[in-house]
């Protein structure tokens, strides 16, 4: 590839700016003002909650209607993001980087002394500003963490419906691009349907807002899970019927131990009586759930979540790495998490969290210490 080519491909520009500052735009306004299900946080230390509207569903549906609504009436391009891609790419980047530089600014000059905005400063600013200060930062009233993970979310799935339009107009759509979009669809659809969820996920309830969460939302997620749409749109794939059937399975299966073990979570978290799988929750010391997914192994949402990464993957065949991307890192990732994880659990449960271990020995993959 020429370098030139590549270079001027991910300057950033004033439109690429202008497209990323009218998405955040739109989400912000959306956000406050259409209907949603107003959900409570997790209790915080102090003994507040934070609360959520939870309309990400109605509010990503409608900006896809609008995009429709646009390109039919030539006012947007359905190509617009895949034809800037590197170029929005290297612009988001500039703009998690500056915003986490604001935001370990307003971080060590803050006075709050509630749990969400008390500021944990270490003193070494490399880890500061990559772990974040405060734990829910808000501006204008709204809460940045969960405003920064709908958008990298809502982000991946415009980026995939604007290759899949520019497939389209190209006359490459294969039955690879098709399989590939529609379990990127379901996975983001659902995603949002279960938005409540989210709130009670350690990311939100727990990592403080820095580099890392802010570029992970808003970068890596949108960018780097759409690797296989974009390698898909320049390499053909034929696929047999054994292997769409066997990327229709691991889909499913991961989709239902991912989604099965979050809302068992969840809804253990509202009403630690609930049942489930149809029997009264095995509870270890009044607050470890050991029962359905929880019972088999600790942190067993995260096979669900390497199954998933993985079906997206398949359906680009196995003649290169690339479109692996997404599922080895996050591999590593979610090891690295998990043994952070545990730290943190120890630290937090003591002996219930040994106990819990006695009963649930495995970690993610069951029959895996």
């Amino acid at each position: 590839m020429d370098l030139n080519y590549l270079f001027n491909s991910l300057s950033p520009s004033w439109t690429s700016a202008a497209m990323l500052l009218s998405f955040f735009l739109y989400l912000a306004t959306v956000g406050s003002v259409l209907p949603g299900k107003l959900v409570p946080g997790v209790t915080l230390s102090d003994g507040t909650r934070l609360h959520y509207r939870c309309n990400g569903l109605l509010s990503l549906l409608l900006f896809v209607l609008l995009l429709g609504v646009g390109a039919q009436m030539n006012l947007v391009s359905p190509t617009a993001i895949a034809d800037r891609g590197l170029e929005l790419l290297s612009t988001t980047f500039i703009f998690s980087v500056l915003v986490t530089l604001l935001l370990y600014l307003a971080g060590c000059n803050s006075r709050e002394k509630s749990s969400s905005l008390k500021p944990h400063v270490s003193g070494n600013l490399i880890d500061d500003w990559w772990f974040g200060i405060q734990l829910n930062p808000n501006f204008i009233g709204i809460d940045l963490k969960f405003f920064f993970v709908r958008a990298g979310m809502m982000g991946w799935l415009l980026i995939n419906l604007s290759v899949l339009a520019k497939c389209i107009l190209e006359a490459k759509l294969s039955q690879s691009m098709i399989l590939y979009q529609l379990f990127c669809g379901l996975y983001i659809l659902d995603y949002f349907f279960y938005e409540e969820f989210m709130t009670s996920t350690w990311d939100i309830i727990a990592e403080r807002l820095g580099f890392m969460l802010v570029f992970g939302d808003l970068v890596f997620i949108p960018f780097t899970f759409s690797i296989q749409g974009w390698w898909l749109l320049s390499n053909k794939v034929e696929l047999t019927t054994a292997a769409v059937i066997a990327n229709c399975l691991v889909f499913l299966i991961g989709y239902l131990v991912f989604r099965g073990a979050n809302k068992q979570k969840h809804m253990f978290k509202k009403n630690p009586k609930a049942p489930i799988w149809g029997k009264p929750p095995k509870v270890i010391g009044g607050k470890l759930l050991a029962s359905g997914y929880w019972g088999i192994a600790r942190h067993c949402n995260y096979l669900g979540d390497l199954l998933l990464a993985l079906s997206f993957s398949l359906p680009c065949g196995i003649s290169s790495a690339v479109p692996y991307f997404y599922p080895i890192y996050l591999l590593i990732l979610l090891i690295w998490r998990e043994r952070r994880d545990e730290a943190r659990c120890a630290e937090k449960y003591k002996d219930v969290w040994t106990e819990y271990r006695k009963l649930v020995p495995w970690r993610i993959l069951p029959y895996f210490y």
